[in-house]
């Protein structure tokens, strides 16, 4: 052997598991802590201080796995963990060759292919209406479609063409709330939890109604009848909750009051459309574009952009306003609407419209 050739590894001590703290572990990983196959197994029967949880995944403990427990066995059994030697404490792992580098999965290894999803990743989100991980008799875990695990015991694959990028909750990927909403709601009967779930994303504020539309159009939800029933509830919900936030603008940033929920028409002519805010003194009108993935070259969809045009070549200055920058930035949206009222001096008049309420 030359200074060149790696020594072989020898076995380390198993009390250095413990000690690290890594409550669950795969084959692969004891395997790079010098832990054969048949040494784990030795340590998992009855009586013994190990259990396994899943294919190839060790809980090194013999009490009943926790919530965290849980999650992390299913991404071990999921996503494609390298098998590494033992690096070094406080040095990271590094990805097998050809592997990507991700966030810090498991135990502090990599794990960019595998997401908690369903109600399991709602639950991280802080869903009260999802039930811990520990009491779900499955988790839920999004994986490309191309991996060929199924679904086994406690772990339930779902797979995707692409994976979103993922949410670091407490350790542990997570996919974002709308696809998540959509795995879950994929597995639910239940109107009134559909309902509950889908409450709860828009007056939590954890995503827009648009965003979960349209993951649940991806997930060709939108054809049962108590997904559909729902959703119109939620879209309702969240045009309320916008029109609070248009209200909220106009008072805490000072502009003028304008006339609410009115429509335009042409003297003598026809109906323009309606619009949610109008200063008739200078020609400016909001609309809260609370449009859906569903809306998308349907009728009501034409009947929007020709109502816009119609009032912009008519010299109305239209400022569109969406759910989630109301939500997320909303003194630039009161600066948006206030350079537009200032700027109405500067343009032509505008034609004469008689305002009615809606």
């Amino acid at each position: 052997m030359n200074h060149n050739t790696p020594a072989p590894l020898s076995p380390r001590p198993l009390r250095h598991l413990a000690d690290a703290q890594r409550r669950v572990m795969s084959g692969a990983q004891l395997k790079a802590h010098g832990v054969s196959a048949a040494a784990a197994q030795e340590r998992c029967r009855a009586g013994g201080p190990w259990q396994r949880v899943l294919p190839g995944v060790f809980l090194l403990h013999p009490g009943p796995p926790t919530s965290e427990d849980r999650l992390h066995a299913v991404l071990l059994y999921a996503g494609r963990t390298p098998d590494l030697r033992h690096p070094a404490d406080g040095v990271p792992a590094q990805p097998a060759a050809g592997q990507a580098h991700g966030g810090p999965g498991p135990a502090g290894l990599p794990c960019t292919d595998a997401l908690v999803t369903g109600l399991a990743a709602l639950a991280l989100h802080g869903f009260a209406a999802a039930p811990p991980p520990a009491s779900l008799h499955h988790i839920d875990v999004l994986v490309p479609r191309t991996r060929r695990l199924r679904s086994t015991e406690f772990a339930r694959l779902v797979r995707a063409t692409a994976l979103p990028a993922p949410v670091q909750l407490s350790g542990v990927p997570v996919a974002p709330v709308p696809r998540a909403l959509a795995d879950a709601i994929g597995q639910l009967t239940d109107a009134g939890a559909v309902r509950l779930l889908l409450t709860e994303a828009v007056r939590g504020g954890h995503c827009e109604p648009a965003a979960v539309v349209r993951e649940l159009t991806l997930a060709r939800l939108l054809t049962r009848p108590h997904v559909v029933d729902a959703v119109d509830s939620l879209l309702a919900e969240g045009r309320a909750i916008a029109e609070d936030r248009l209200y909220a603008m106009v008072r805490e940033y000072g502009l003028p009051e304008p006339l609410w929920n009115v429509d335009l028409r042409l003297p003598g002519g026809p109906h323009l459309g309606g619009v949610d805010a109008f200063w008739p003194d200078q020609a400016v009108a909001v609309e809260l574009d609370t449009r859906t993935a569903r809306a998308a070259g349907s009728d009501a969809f034409s009947e929007y952009v020709r109502k816009r045009e119609h009032l912009e070549r008519l010299g109305i200055s239209v400022v569109h306003l969406t759910p989630r920058k109301l939500r997320e930035s909303l003194e630039q949206q009161a600066m948006v609407v206030r350079t537009a009222l200032m700027a109405a001096g500067d343009r032509d008049p505008a034609a004469y419209v008689v305002v009615l309420p809606r």
